[in-house]
């Protein structure tokens, strides 16, 4: 667990089963804690507040983001001021844009000069980056949150655009880069290497952190036995035959 403990980007829990989010805080790797609306849907959340205020409950010592869900700029601006008042620890998570493709720099601009700590969310170019810098006070902290999982999966390497979204970071020193959706464990040291301030991701990928350094003839051999053991476990049989010829 050496090169996991020398990591400098910060590792954040994101899901929305408050179960699993507990078993995350008790875990000292894991410095903060992200949700969105979707997840919490799957989750079976019926509660948006309900369950906010419970996390936050469970949570009270580490950043927490929490998602605006209206799509009018008005009312997202009133949605972030109440998320915002229900703990301090909070990161208010604003879309960049709403579904009519509309930049919501008006509701960065307008939360970032009134204090509220913001966790700008779906970014996934660097011109988006920068925009949301332009966006920024100056001496607000505040997260910006790059899908590098969604843009790995359209067949582009998010590395470079990770790193050119730090760059474009850098005249906004209180604004952190967010590596968000990772798709595997390397992704955290993917992301650390490039500046990322953080990562978020799911627990089923944090779960693998007990394998960075493993031996890797080691789990070449549990690989083979777990084979083995699943053939025999389903019962899987080859008739015996008499002589048979190798396809060629």
């Amino acid at each position: 667990m050496s090169r996991v403990q020398g990591l400098r980007v910060k590792i954040f829990a994101d899901g929305a089963d408050l179960d699993g989010i507990v078993r995350m805080a008790a875990n000292p790797l894991i410095q903060g804690f992200t949700t969105n609306p979707t997840l919490m849907r799957k989750a079976g959340v019926p509660d948006y507040e309900k369950f906010a205020r419970q996390v936050l409950e469970a949570v009270p010592d580490r950043p927490v983001s929490l998602e605006v869900f209206a799509d009018d700029f008005p009312e997202m601006i009133r949605q972030a001021k109440v998320i915002a008042s229900w703990g301090r620890n909070v990161n208010v998570k604003i879309p960049v844009t709403n579904t009519r493709r509309e930049f919501a720099g008006p509701v960065i601009r307008q939360l970032s000069e009134a204090g509220v700590r913001i966790n700008v969310t779906a970014v996934l170019t660097v011109e988006q980056v920068r925009q949301i810098a332009e966006c920024l006070a100056t001496g607000a902290p505040a997260i910006v949150s790059v899908f590098a999982g969604r843009i790995a999966d359209t067949g582009v390497d998010p590395v470079p655009i990770m790193r050119a979204a730090r760059q474009a970071l850098t005249a906004r020193p209180l604004a952190e880069l967010l590596w968000a959706s990772p798709r595997e464990l390397l992704n955290v040291f993917q992301a650390d290497e490039v500046g990322c301030h953080i990562i978020t991701a799911t627990n089923d990928v944090l779960a693998k952190l007990s394998l960075v350094g493993k031996d890797l003839d080691d789990y070449s051999l549990e690989t083979v036995q777990m084979f083995r053991r699943d053939a025999v476990a389903a019962g899987y049989e080859i008739a015996p035959t008499g002589p048979v010829a190798i396809a060629r």
